[in-house]
């Protein structure tokens, strides 16, 4: 078999190639480019940009001397002779922006470079190409043979441009999410989780109530990586900069128990929870939060992406909280209502604390005032009772109204001399209170009053009833001295 000449091998290894080859001369351009600067041209981008025809006489300098088999396949054409013909259908639109770059090059010195460009197969289909250009040695003083290799990056330059707009898309329900979203970094947590298994710890719980400081440090190891427009206005930050300097302001107080409990669930293997915690904004305002919290799939191995979403739940716990005080609280006079009444009543009288003493209270004259004045006037009064109760006792005692004008006060842990004194002040403050709105209503606030003591081992439904009895008593007694004055 004979031998194949240096020249034969290299004609072969240009035509077979399968990446597009062409073989141009630039002698031309390097010309042009002598005489631009011999009259003074400086700033070849400028000069350029100032005239578009400028880059097209640049363009027309480029003689194609050889194309291989590659770039007429990859541009549509028949043979290098059509293609010459139709350079302009393959150089053309946003291509001009990368040939002034490539230019500028050349202008330079660089005499070996890539860039990325776009040309145009002669049936109009757009292609995203690489292009790397040489000056071949040897050819440096002229620039009369130059190497340019062209690799069709269409592919490429699509799936890129698609990732691009998946994480922009990404990025956009990341940011404009109504939810507050944080990205953190929990790997080193779960380093500092693996070295105590490593050192034998098999309950957990115990240990973090042995050592606190280990659920402190844990917290101080999150990393936060990225929060959401939502989570700046949620805690009131101009910026991302502001809130993350200011963590600590953030998670604190209650957080460090529901952070002990979600420890305990990584601990045992639960990446994906949720719970109802309490955060603060950057004003100290508390927030009641609803949050989810999941380790990615494909980073349960080390922890290091977390995401973290938080819900601003503190309107409904807020509204919660006021259905619970309209549940066993009377609206009229704020005091506790007989539901509350008659479950504290049921807890004492398996509990205790021993003594219990009640005071059993009932606003006289309330029927005429409702007849003679108003059932607004009653509402007065009965409000003014709740001023009086709600003033008068103190924890752990507490007042309820249990009827239209009946009244009870509970007084846990009390014997029958404290079960006095609160009377006392019951009717001091009433007294008070009569002098106050005397100059308003003109309406006298009396109360009958009645006082029973229960100790351990006895019934307090029966103390219950000798509290009515002496209430009913002391307010025979009233009337009785209405109707002496009335004489």
């Amino acid at each position: 078999m004979p031998l194949l000449s240096p020249s034969t091998d290299l004609d072969a290894m240009f035509e077979l190639a399968p990446v597009s080859l062409w073989l141009e001369d630039y002698s031309q351009l390097h010309a042009l480019f002598a005489r631009w600067r011999n009259e003074g041209i400086e700033d070849l981008r400028s000069h350029l940009e100032a005239d578009a025809t400028r880059v097209q006489a640049c363009m027309a300098c480029f003689q194609v001397l050889r194309v291989n088999q590659a770039t007429l396949d990859l541009l549509g054409a028949s043979s290098q002779a059509v293609l010459v013909a139709n350079l302009e259908c393959v150089f053309r639109d946003d291509m001009t922006r990368t040939a002034i770059h490539e230019l500028c090059l050349l202008w330079q010195g660089q005499l070996s470079f890539a860039t990325q460009t776009v040309n145009y197969t002669l049936d109009g289909r757009r292609l995203d190409v690489e292009v790397r250009v040489r000056v071949l040695p040897g050819h440096e003083a002229a620039w009369d043979r130059v190497m340019v290799s062209v690799d069709d990056i269409t592919a490429r330059v699509a799936a890129e441009r698609r990732r691009a707009e998946s994480e922009r898309y990404a990025r956009g329900l990341f940011e404009h999410s109504p939810v507050s979203l944080w990205v953190e970094d929990f790997s080193s947590i779960k380093r500092l989780l693996d070295d105590l298994r490593e050192r034998g710890i098999t309950d957990f719980a115990t240990f973090i109530k042995v050592h606190p400081e280990f659920v402190t440090r844990c917290m101080q190891e999150i990393r936060v990586l990225d929060v959401n427009r939502e989570t700046l206005h949620m805690f009131g930050a101009t910026d991302k900069k502001m809130l993350m300097q200011n963590i600590p302001r953030v998670f604190r107080d209650e957080m460090r128990e529901s952070f002990a409990e979600q420890l305990l669930d990584l601990w045992n293997g639960k990446l994906l929870q949720q719970r109802e915690v309490i955060n603060y904004s950057l004003t100290g305002d508390p927030i009641h939060i609803h949050m989810q919290f999941s380790v990615l799939t494909d980073r349960s191995a080390h922890w290091d992406l977390v995401v973290v979403s938080l819900m601003d739940i503190t309107a409904r716990k807020k509204a919660e909280a006021y259905l619970e005080y309209l549940g066993k609280h009377d609206v009229l006079t704020q005091l506790n209502n007989r539901t509350f009444y008659t479950e504290e009543l049921n807890r004492l009288s398996r509990k205790g604390p021993w003594p219990v003493s009640v005071l059993a209270i009932d606003l006289n004259g309330m029927k005429e005032v409702n007849d003679d004045s108003g059932h607004a006037a009653g509402d007065g009064l009965l409000r003014r009772v709740g001023e009086v109760l709600s003033k008068a006792v103190d924890p752990p005692s507490w007042p309820a109204r249990i009827g239209g004008d009946e009244f009870a006060v509970l007084m846990p842990a009390t014997d029958e001399r404290g079960a006095l004194a609160a009377r006392e002040r019951v009717l001091s403050l009433l007294d008070l209170n009569n002098q106050f709105y005397a100059g308003h209503s003109g309406l006298t606030l009396s109360l009958a009053i009645g006082i029973a003591t229960c100790h351990a081992g006895d019934s307090l439904d029966a103390a219950l009833l000798r509290a009515d009895k002496a209430m009913y008593a002391d307010k025979a007694c009233h009337y009785r001295e209405i109707k002496g004055t009335a004489r």
